[in-house]
């Protein structure tokens, strides 16, 4: 019984910023990836940010140098730092786990860029 939950998602300026948290508990025995999607109304559900188990990240073009994603392994917990916030940001973010015992969505968090 793996759960994810996700916080601190909400509204914020254009230019502003957030950081998501995503904590993962229940039988995970160990994690190979965790990440972050987002999907906006109207498309897809789409990649924002990747880390391996090995530290390794990956991120969307369209976020470079404004996201960051990082983790505290000790507390199953993985973060996604959003600087430089802009309208077309608006998303529902969800976190993602891939563990040694199958693949886990998070519930969903609202985030609204205003202009």
């Amino acid at each position: 019984q793996v759960q994810l939950v996700e916080s601190g998602g909400g509204l914020v300026q254009a230019g502003g910023s957030l950081r998501l948290s995503c904590a993962a508990s229940g039988s995970i025995l160990s994690i190979n990836v965790m990440g972050w999607y987002r999907q906006a109304p109207g498309k897809q559900r789409d990649v924002v940010a990747v880390m391996s188990s090995g530290g390794s990240t990956s991120y969307a073009d369209s976020v470079k140098g404004r996201f960051t994603i990082s983790r505290d392994n000790a507390k199953n917990t993985v973060y996604l730092q959003m600087n430089s916030l802009k309208p077309e940001d608006t998303a529902v973010y969800y976190c993602r786990l891939v563990a040694g015992t199958g693949a886990y969505w998070g519930q969903g968090t609202q985030v609204t860029v205003s202009s």
